[in-house]
């Protein structure tokens, strides 16, 4: 459905039943993928104007600016949208060098190894040291 005041691109994405789509975060230059969220039409408009990854948050249930408590912002280079419009990836310069809650570059950490599941990245800061700026 086409609404006047929704720029048409945004029309074009497959939105899910919840209004929500995938978002992989891909740093430039690594290549390393950093994370994978959610955006409605809010956080990517947003995204687009701000020139910074806004997310929808699940668990907060609301608009969540990367980096707006740990200062790990994502800057933004350029969004693309996959073959079938469900999913979109944005390269980004990751401010700070962690992406991950945990501490860590970027959130796919474990790594299958002989039928379990093995951290491989090490924690770059401690969160309780991230996290407790408020």
């Amino acid at each position: 459905m086409n609404d006047p005041n929704t720029p048409g691109w945004l029309d074009e994405i497959q939105w899910d039943d919840q209004g929500l789509v995938p978002v992989i975060a891909r740093e430039q230059g690594s290549g390393q993928v950093l994370t994978l969220a959610w955006m409605n039409r809010a956080a990517l408009t947003a995204t687009v104007a701000e020139g910074r990854a806004v997310y929808w948050s699940r668990s907060r249930g609301r608009l969540w600016r990367k980096g707006e408590e740990s200062g790990h912002l994502q800057k933004i280079h350029e969004i693309r949208l996959d073959c079938d419009k469900d999913a979109i990836l944005l390269e980004v310069t990751q401010e700070g060098g962690i992406a991950c809650h945990t501490g860590r570059h970027h959130c796919f950490f474990h790594k299958l190894e002989n039928g379990a599941w093995r951290v491989v990245d090490p924690v770059l800061k401690d969160p309780r040291e991230i996290y407790s700026r408020k």
